[in-house]
């Protein structure tokens, strides 16, 4: 275990995940606190010398918010045409903050058609290794409005996994609005207990996860049990840690004992 956590703690490139509850409140508005923070911490990791890619959620929840919708609307084309007013100002909140902390952000959308091993997978990846020469933090979201799915990567669960497995980084750390998996649901469950290492996705694993219950968020600790699975698979370690605290980035990256790590145990450091 220990030598897991070192190599957590010398992760050259990592990747952050944020979703809609991380970064809005419980009314779906932008949390611009929260992110101010997440903007200084991933800051942080940058003037340390290591590649920062942040995956974030939060577009259609920033355009029902803009709109002054009270709720996420039911169906794909509204919630499309939603995340094009939210994704411009979303990306112009993340720019501005990460401006103030010497930082240049880069946007970058996908869809699930362009990570599929041909040459605009190729391409994205040239990408990304570019935009790390240049020093610049890209900040990745699924391109919602020309997506035909309801939510492709699962609330970027699974293409923040994808993304990480794309340019082999070192670290996947996934904010959650918990402290990482349990044994049972620690919302509706006193005795549920903290699992902090998972060596194999088990069918009793699996059984531990569920959907979320967040009405503008998507995802849930089953779309983060398969972005695991996907990391474990590429080798790259993952954590699950609470994202109400982004200093829990710096914890997590400095190989403190946080959250839940995915990681088989049979690589030798």
């Amino acid at each position: 275990m220990e030598s897991l956590r070192k190599r957590v703690s010398t992760a050259k490139t990592v990747v952050i995940k944020v979703g809609t509850s991380t970064i809005t409140y419980a009314n779906g508005s932008i949390n611009l606190s929260a992110i101010e923070k997440l903007a200084r911490v991933l800051s942080d990791l940058k003037n340390q010398g290591k590649n920062v890619v942040l995956v974030t959620s939060g577009a259609i929840a920033a355009g029902v918010s803009r709109m002054g919708f009270e709720k996420r609307p039911d169906s794909v084309p509204e919630k499309q045409a939603l995340a094009a007013i939210g994704q411009g100002s979303l990306m112009h909140i993340y720019s501005k903050l990460f401006a103030e902390y010497g930082q240049t952000a880069a946007q970058v959308l996908l869809t699930k058609d362009v990570l599929d091993g041909g040459i605009r997978e190729k391409n994205a990846c040239n990408t990304f290794f570019t935009l790390f020469k240049y020093g610049s933090i890209p900040i990745v979201n699924e391109n919602d409005t020309v997506a035909t799915e309801e939510i492709e990567f699962g609330d970027n669960d699974t293409l923040s996994a994808i993304v990480a497995s794309l340019i082999a980084a070192d670290l996947l750390i996934l904010l959650s609005d918990i402290d990482g998996l349990y044994d049972k649901d620690p919302k509706t469950c006193k005795s549920a207990g903290l699992i902090p290492y998972v060596s194999v996705i088990t069918p009793e694993i699996e059984g531990m996860s569920s959907g979320t219950q967040n009405g503008f968020g998507t995802g849930g600790m089953k779309t983060k049990i398969a972005a695991a699975k996907i990391c474990m698979k590429s080798n790259i370690p993952m954590i699950i840690a609470n994202g109400d605290d982004p200093g829990n980035i710096k914890k997590a990256s400095d190989g403190e004992e946080i959250g839940t790590l995915f990681m088989p145990c049979e690589r030798k450091i």
